[in-house]
Formats: structure tokens, sequence, C-alpha cells
């Protein structure tokens, strides 16, 4: 039997599988896990390298696999506004009828062009590939046409093209040029009290990756203990600070992994400080941080109240965040005792504590460095939904405090419907009160403005835009 002729080939490439790139496949991960489940980077980031670095093989990461994919994760979330507006300009469709993956691949690709240093053949190239794994060799062809326009010009070219002139519109502007929504833009401007300058260098520092932050918590660590880690240097305010340099890991930390230090920003520590060192009239024995979770506050206020032979109750609404207290405040020195209540409707008596702090629920628009997507997810109107429970907590708060002492209300928010206007309004409807001026509580930081209340900066002091206001109850 003769044998059969072989069918001709089609012209053209033979069909090539696509290469997995662990790294980028991480980060799409990332991002999808942000998107879907509205998760937070800081929280999905993390199990994600450690699985990846558990793994054997060519999968394994290494340190700088883990620096890139965190950068790309990041990088992606805190530029998103401005890297949609980009999008926006290369394709043929609104974005909202782009699908939220393809989105993510193009995002994480326009990303490696206009803010990392990676070659523009190599980024676009690894781009289409993680699109042809997770999206499928049609949609990969999409994805290569697109940002080949973005790789047609660098970051300031398109801004100047994307970005409406500040001389039109001002908060348009910046919001693309700095990736905040525009909302935002208006309510950190007013904030600041205008001008240009300070406004533009808040935006950036929101873009910038924040450092990482220790606190030795008294009388468990020192600081000079902390300081003896590699990396380590002292922290600008805070007595018991310790910042990490790039690619420092808590986790490395003998002090962190046994609780006697935290992760816990320098404003964070600065609102516990002053609270333990406002002038009291009367005795100090018993303190309440009236919503503990996740636990960093309490755990340094517990250690603070340790040391005077104070007893610290620290009270969290929701049970499992009541858990992560108990957790931070493990092996503190002194009396204390954790427990799951609603501090607008308290079990305990009123005038039962020497000191109270609430840090109110908030938007979190004073930690956009640590939670860039959060500036995607909030809405003016969360503000309505904020109001009546920040109001509630302050006031029952001073209902707990006995007269004499010393309320602290706190929130990462530097809006002025959640700080001054909460505080007002408070104070108003509810006589025998007075503010304090918490400025010489906080020795050695500058620029912090009128008082009585403050206000800390991204951009001034290197912290979260924590805000303070210290009130002591008269009658």
């Amino acid at each position: 039997m003769s044998e059969q002729p072989r069918r001709p080939r089609k012209p053209g490439k033979p069909y090539r599988r696509p290469q997995k790139d662990p790294v980028r496949l991480l980060a799409f991960e990332a991002l999808r896990a942000v998107d879907e489940r509205d998760a937070y980077a800081n929280l999905v980031l993390p199990p994600l390298l450690r699985k990846a670095r558990e793994k054997e093989g060519p999968e394994k990461f290494d340190a700088r696999d883990a620096a890139l994919a965190t950068e790309l994760v990041y990088g992606t979330l805190r530029r998103q506004g401005t890297y949609d507006a980009v999008i926006a300009d290369c394709v043929d469709r609104p974005l909202r009828e782009v699908d939220p993956p393809v989105l993510d691949v193009l995002s994480l690709g326009v990303h490696q062009l206009l803010g990392t240093r990676i070659p523009t053949h190599a980024a676009v190239s690894a781009s289409v590939e993680l699109a042809r794994v997770v999206l499928g060799d049609g949609r990969a062809k999409f994805v290569n046409a697109v940002l080949r326009k973005v790789a047609r010009d660098d970051l300031d070219g398109w801004l100047a093209r994307v970005a409406p002139p500040y001389d039109e519109d001002p908060e348009d502007h910046l919001a693309v040029v700095h990736s905040h929504p525009r909302w935002v833009v208006s309510a950190l401007w007013d904030s600041l009290g205008g001008g240009r300058a300070g406004i533009e260098e808040l935006l950036a520092a929101d873009n910038e990756r924040p450092e990482v932050t220790l606190v030795a918590r008294p009388g468990r660590a020192t600081r000079d203990e902390l300081l003896g880690e590699e990396a380590a240097v002292a922290g600008r305010w805070s007595p018991y600070a310790v910042r990490l340099s790039e690619g420092g890991e808590p986790g490395a930390v003998e002090a962190v992994r046994e609780g006697r230090a935290g992760v816990q920003d320098e404003g964070s520590q600065l609102v516990a400080l002053a609270l333990a060192d406002a002038p009291l009239d009367g005795p100090d024995r018993r303190w309440l941080d009236g919503c503990a979770g996740p636990g960093g506050k309490a755990a340094l206020l517990g250690a603070l109240a340790a040391e005077r032979g104070a007893f610290l109750l620290a009270s969290e609404k929701q049970p499992h965040r009541a858990g992560l207290v108990a957790k931070a405040l493990a092996g503190n020195p002194g009396p204390y005792q954790v427990i799951a209540a609603d501090g607008t409707r308290p079990p305990w008596l009123p005038g039962s504590f020497d000191r109270v702090l609430v840090d109110v629920p908030c938007t979190g628009l004073g930690a956009l460095r640590r939670r860039p997507e959060a500036r995607w997810r909030r809405r003016p109107e969360d503000l309505d939904g904020f109001a009546p429970l920040q109001r509630g907590l302050l006031r029952e708060a001073l209902e707990a405090v006995r007269v004499g002492g010393v309320v602290a209300y706190a929130t990462c928010s530097p809006h002025l419907a959640e700080t001054r206007a909460v505080v007002a309004d408070v104070l108003k409807r509810r006589p025998g009160a007075e503010l304090l001026d918490a400025r010489p509580l906080l020795p050695g930081v500058p620029a912090l403005g009128e008082g009585p209340d403050v206000q800390l900066w991204p951009h001034v002091h290197g912290t979260d835009a924590m805000y303070l206001a210290l009130v002591r109850r008269t009658s």
C-alpha cells in the first residue's frame, strides 16, 4: 500500500504554549482578589508571597521576585486613576465595557511601561504572555494592541495629553496627574486650607511607598533592641519608634515575632502617647480603649498603663477584631481585659475611667499610602454613614470618663467632616467638656498648626494623616 501524502501545514507560526511568569501571575491574582472580593492588598499579598516562596522548582520566589510582585501590585493600585485615563485614550470603547480581568492585565502592563524601569519590549511581551495565560490568545491580541499604543510615549507625555490643564480645572488636573478621585482631592485640599504646593505634595506623598515602622512596647522591648536589627533607624517623633529601610522584614525581627514589639505607624503611636501624657485632675487608675481593633494602640496603651499600675479595658465591637486585640495584648505586663462590646451602647458605668481613647471608624483617607485601593472604593456618601457612629462614640466616651478625666478622639482621616466637625458638634450639644491643647503633648513634632487639635500629614510628618483632639470632662 502506498503511503498517504501528508496534509500541507497552514502558513504562519506554529502554536506555542504560553509561558507562565510566576511574578506577574501572582500580581494579577492579587489584583483580582482586590477587585472581586473587595480585599485589601496588604492582607492578600503576604499569603500569596509566602505560598510562592514555599514552592519548589522554577516557580519558587526569591527576594527580588517578591519585591517586583509587590511593586507591581501596589504601584498599579496607586496609579489606577492615571492609568485608566491613559487606557481610555487607547481603546475604542468605554472602560466599563472592558472586562475587569482584561483591565487588570492592561493596568499591570501600563505600570511597567510608565511607572518602572522595565524595558519597553520586556514590559509589552511579558504582559501579552500573561494575557495568553489568564485570558486566552484572542484577548491577548487586544492587550498587545493597546500596550503598543501606550508605549509610544512616556508618563509626562501621557499626562500632558489626558489631564486637563490646571488653569481650566485644578481639581480634575490634580486627580488625573496624582491618581486620586476628584472628591478626595477636593476634601484634602479643604483640610489643608488651600495652596497648590501643599496639595500637590500631599497627593504625591500618598503615592509613595510608606516605610515600615515598628513600636517597642514599653516594659517588653526597647528601641535600642530594635535598632540592633539590620536596616533599622530611629523614628522621627515617638521615643518608641524604629523605621525599617526598604526591604526590611518585620517578621524577621524577634521582638515582633514574640509580640514585644509591633508594626505601628508613628502617627498612631503619637496619639496613644498624647493621651497617656495628658494632664489629669485626680486619680489615674483606669483606662479605656473604646474602639480597640485591631489592637496596635491598645497594646501601646496597655504597656504605658502598666508602667503606672493602671488597668486597661480594651473594647471592640466585632468579635473577630476583639480576638486580634487580645493577641496584641497577650503578655502585657500590667492588668488588662479585652471585651467585645459596642462603644455606642456600652456595658460600663458612666464616669468609670480616667483616660479614654476612641479611634473611630472612618473613611481611612489618611492611610492611602498603605491602602491605595481605599481611594477608589470610598464615595462621598460614605461620610453620611460614618457621621452618626463617630458622634455617638465620642458622646459615649465623654460619658465614660470621670469629671477631670481626658478623652482622646482620633481618626485616620483628615476630612473635616470626620474631624473638627464631629468634635465641634458633640461639644456644642454636650456642656461640661473643654478642648485641651494637644500640641505640647507631641514634643518635637513641627508644623502642628494653630491648635488646639492636631492634624498630622504624610508629606509634612512622614506619618499617616492622623487627627487628634483631646477633651477634658469638666462636669
